[in-house]
């Protein structure tokens, strides 16, 4: 049984792109069983818009081409002008498809990406972290704290993977060890909560430290992310025990996702936030965290977790749907544009 009643398909070859407000990382699927050719990135702050970085960093890579561009952004996908939220370019896939003559772009969240990369991973890609496997053909989940914390399931229905991105990151985080109850009031609350993001980001570690500082009684203050995994890699005693909550509570809110979709085929750490705190995630605490989900313990000691360790993970999503479409359900509504659609507005 098909989850769609219709086959799709692009043209090839096919760009594919994940807009970061800092990066742009571009590369191409020449056809359905190529695989991945990396074109390289760029600074977004170098080129007025899309259209002139994909000149400059893909076409010198390629004889042919491209004739479908699929993107990643950080953010909602909304009407015809797509604004990134950390950069000054506007994604605008009917002036991409004029200039750089396309026949169709498609634009996807940058989590939405990531999930579609999931059921492709093997070998180094990942790192294991704690017990549990994976059973085939089950939901999936992917969690990623770097500058925000982004969140997106990948669910297994009528023999198709359907990626569902979403603000899962913006859920509840409260306290439950006596050490949270704690360092929890020293917090700065953010809209009058503390939601998972407002402590698991790039913004929301520093907003932590301060917290931990307070509560150990000492003079010590972090500005930057960067500033507390290095003092960590010190053993300063302040950035320690805050990697150490940190860990505890990614793991705890990594657990409720598990829960929520029931993702026995995993559940993924990604992010930038992520590859530098590695030694916080593999000593006990985080996998401790995940399995402590009483009545439930001994299912979520099955539900495996790991670090996701492919360089470009959205890049290699977007490019496994490149390849294969029908093997995802996709959402498309106010998301694909056509060149008949620039040819009828011309």
């Amino acid at each position: 049984m098909s989850f769609s009643d219709h086959s799709k398909s692009f043209a090839y070859p096919v760009l594919v792109a994940d807009i970061g407000g800092t990066n742009a990382r571009f590369a191409l699927v020449d056809h359905a069983n190529a695989p991945t050719r990396m074109c390289g990135k760029t600074a977004t702050a170098g080129h007025s818009d899309i259209s002139s970085a994909v000149r400059q960093v893909v076409l010198p890579e390629t004889e042919i081409k491209p004739r479908t561009a699929i993107i990643a952004v950080a953010g909602p996908v909304t009407g015809d002008a797509i604004p990134l939220t950390n950069a000054a370019w506007v994604i605008e896939p009917l002036k991409m498809i004029a200039d750089l003559g396309l026949d169709e772009v498609i634009v996807l969240n940058d989590f939405e990406a990531q999930a579609l990369a999931l059921p492709g991973y093997s070998g180094t890609d990942v790192e294991q972290v704690g017990k549990g496997a994976v059973r085939k053909d089950s939901a999936k989940f992917v969690l990623g704290p770097g500058t925000g914390l982004g969140a997106a399931a990948m669910i297994f229905a009528s023999d198709t993977w359907v990626p569902v991105p979403g603000e899962g990151g913006h859920v509840e985080l409260g306290p439950v060890t006596r050490e949270d109850m704690d360092i929890w009031p020293h917090i700065e609350q953010v809209g009058g909560r503390i939601g998972a993001e407002q402590l698991l980001s790039g913004t929301g570690l520093p907003r932590l430290a301060r917290a931990v500082a307070v509560w150990m009684n000492a003079e010590r203050r972090f500005e930057t992310p960067a500033s507390i995994t290095q003092a960590a890699d010190g053993n300063d005693p302040i950035a320690v025990k805050t990697l150490e909550v940190f860990a505890r509570c990614l793991g705890r809110v990594a657990g409720d996702f598990a829960l929520t979709v029931l993702a026995r085929g995993g559940v993924y750490l990604t992010g930038g936030i992520t590859p530098r705190i590695t030694r916080f995630l593999t000593d006990d605490g985080f996998r401790a965290a995940f399995e402590a989900k009483a009545p439930h313990e001994t299912l979520m000691a099955k539900i495996p977790t790991f670090i996701v360790r492919h360089p470009d993970p959205a890049l290699e999503g977007l490019a496994s749907f490149a390849r294969s479409p029908d093997t995802f359900a996709v959402d498309m509504h106010g998301r694909q544009w056509t060149s008949g659609r620039v040819a009828a507005t011309g």
